[in-house]
C-alpha cells in the first residue's frame, strides 16, 4: 500500500506581488520563480511553476509556507 501524496497549487496575484522573493526561497519544492513580465507596478513579481506531472516527482503540497511568509499577503493556497 503506497502513502498518497498530498497535492496542493498556489495563485499569486502578480499585481500585489513586489518581488520581495521571500516565497521563492522558502518553497522546499523550489516551484516559485521569477516572473519574465513586469507586473503594472514595474516589480517582476513571483510565480508558480506549477505541478510536476510525474507520480514520483514531487509537487506543490499546500504547506502554506510561501502564504505564511509572503508580506503582501498575494498567495493563494489550494489544497486538494
Amino acid at each position: 500500500m503506497t502513502k498518497k501524496r498530498k497535492k496542493g497549487r498556489i495563485v499569486i496575484d502578480r499585481e500585489l506581488c513586489k518581488g520581495c522573493y521571500l516565497c521563492v526561497s522558502v518553497c522546499p519544492d523550489q516551484l516559485i520563480g521569477v516572473s519574465d513580465s513586469l507586473n503594472q507596478k514595474g516589480y517582476y513579481p513571483a510565480e508558480f511553476k506549477g505541478n510536476n506531472t510525474g507520480e514520483e516527482e514531487r509537487g506543490c503540497t499546500g504547506c502554506a509556507t510561501c502564504a505564511i511568509t509572503c508580506p503582501d499577503v498575494a498567495i493563494e493556497v489550494y489544497r486538494e
